[in-house]
């Protein structure tokens, strides 16, 4: 028996360049069909970021409302495109955003699937056909009064500005979780390590509570850049001229934007700059790239505490997530932090990209900020993920050898920093180099030499002072190498 193959049903959409058949189940148009032609490069649709679907979605409504306002664009159209607009700020039709998000053109192809979409999801709600521009048309009343060269770095800011909330609650959350760490781990003594190398000594906790500081001061940079972000270009139209809008727009647009999105947004003073000029992503990116490199560095160190079990530093457990070895039985290995690492280096490698493509544009305009774009909201999602898993599957579960991490302190020669206000830097070097050749403690070699009492010796060692959470001033008595008693 023969089967008939399915036929797909379509409609004919014209442009300057001819005639294209559309599926008819598409809410896109010819201008979309064209990029899904030319751009099959990253194998990505901009729907991967919802936020700058929100983003665009957001500038079109608003933009009818503006167009209404100042009388532009009749009041039914611009009801109906601001219905179909929000029906994708609510969550809707994003499958229908599918143009790649590595693209030419400035941008200008997602503006279009976006006018195409929002356009078609408004003659639906009127009760047209798809396709029907003659009817509600993409360019002339969806795309009123905008150009993509405002419309598309003002979306790629909004969207941006809403995907920075999430990453900055997993970031305090994750803040959060080091600081309930240092707080388990503050009576943890351990010696702390510079180049690699012993240094004096300090608590677990105090360790743990740099990390959560670190990232305190993160969260606040990216607030701090994020501002920059709210700087928008609408009304600037082509180049920054604001030809063919009407000059009550760009003031009633950034009205209804600022209502539509919460944010605090400003049209720029000079839109011709502000068209041609991608610095903002660039200050941002960077910012990104900073709390990439330090969540990194942490990581680093966690992996190192963790290092052995038997023939590392063991000085504290991460939670086994997994099997580490195809060969190596009972292997495990720091999954989460590698990850972790992972993502910085990829972020690190974006905010090259971005820089490079901030550096690249040309007279008055980018038209590299679609790869821009892809950049930073792939830095965003990923940072977000990495400081989840990281938190959920790492941080929360660590755990502390104790019993290791007060042997170490206890045969660490580095303890005697902590007397040198007491016998003087001279002396305490003949002591160390004594201890570390004779494998001895460093308090009983003080108490033989004569110079400390046992009593303050055990005072001065106690946690509270080794790891300056009590600290000690006094006089220091000057004592020479050679007054020192040598240990045969």
């Amino acid at each position: 028996m023969v089967h008939a193959e399915a036929v797909t049903q379509t409609r004919t959409e014209t442009d300057s360049l001819g005639a294209m058949e559309i599926p008819c189940d598409a809410m896109w148009g010819i201008h979309t069909a064209r990029a899904l032609e030319n751009f099959e490069i990253s194998k990505r649709p901009i729907s991967v970021y919802p936020e700058l679907v929100v983003g665009l979605a957001m500038v079109k409504q608003a933009a009818a409302r503006a167009n209404a306002e100042i009388g532009v664009l009749d009041q039914h159209r611009a009801d109906l495109i601001d219905r179909a607009a929000q029906l994708v700020i609510d969550g809707q039709f994003h499958e229908q955003f599918v143009v790649g998000v590595i693209q030419g053109g400035a941008g200008t192809s997602t503006n279009m699937n976006a006018n195409e979409v929002i356009t078609n999801i408004a003659l639906e709600l009127a009760g047209r056909e798809r396709g029907d521009y003659a009817y509600l048309s993409p360019i002339d009343h969806t795309n009123r009064s905008q150009s993509t060269n405002d419309v598309y770095p003002t979306s790629i800011k909004i969207g941006l500005s809403l995907s920075l909330g999430s990453l900055l609650t997993e970031l305090d959350l994750l803040r959060k979780s080091f600081l309930a760490k240092a707080t388990d781990f503050h009576d943890v003594l351990k010696v702390g390590r510079t180049q690699l190398q012993d240094a004096v000594p300090m608590t677990l906790g105090q360790e743990f509570h740099g990390f959560a500081t670190t990232l305190a001061a993160d969260y606040e940079r990216l607030r701090e850049n994020a501002v920059l972000l709210h700087e928008i270009n609408m009304g600037a139209t082509a180049i920054g001229t604001g030809i063919t809008t009407h000059p009550d727009y760009a003031g009633a647009v950034e009205r209804h934007l600022r209502d539509i999105t919460g944010l605090d947004l400003e049209t720029a003073s000079d839109l011709v700059e502000s068209t041609s000029d991608t610095g903002s992503f660039m200050s941002f990116s960077s910012s990104l790239k900073r709390n990439a490199i330090k969540l990194s560095k942490i990581c680093n160190d966690l992996r190192l505490l963790s290092s052995g079990p038997q023939a590392g530093l063991g000085e504290i457990n991460l939670p086994a997530r997994q099997a580490g070895s195809s060969i190596m039985p009972g292997k495990v290995n720091p999954v989460i932090p590698e990850v972790v690492n992972q993502v910085a280096f990829a972020v690190a490698g974006s905010d090259v990209t971005v820089t490079m493509a901030v550096e690249a544009g040309q007279l008055q305009l980018n038209a590299f900020e679609p790869v821009i774009a892809h950049s930073i909201f792939q830095s965003i999602i990923w940072m977000r993920q990495a400081m989840r898993t990281l938190r959920v599957n790492c941080v929360d579960g660590i755990t502390a050898n104790r019993a290791r991490l007060g042997a170490m302190v206890g045969s660490s020669v580095g303890v005697i920093t902590a007397l040198t206000p007491f016998i003087g830097y001279s002396a305490a070097a003949a002591l160390a180099k004594t201890a570390l050749l004779t494998n001895r403690s460093v308090a009983d070699l003080v108490v033989e030499a004569g110079l400390m009492e046992p009593a303050e010796v055990e005072k001065q060692l106690s946690p509270s002072r080794l790891s300056g959470l009590e600290p000690v001033t006094s006089i220091i008595p000057i004592i020479a190498p050679e007054d020192v008693p040598t240990q045969g």
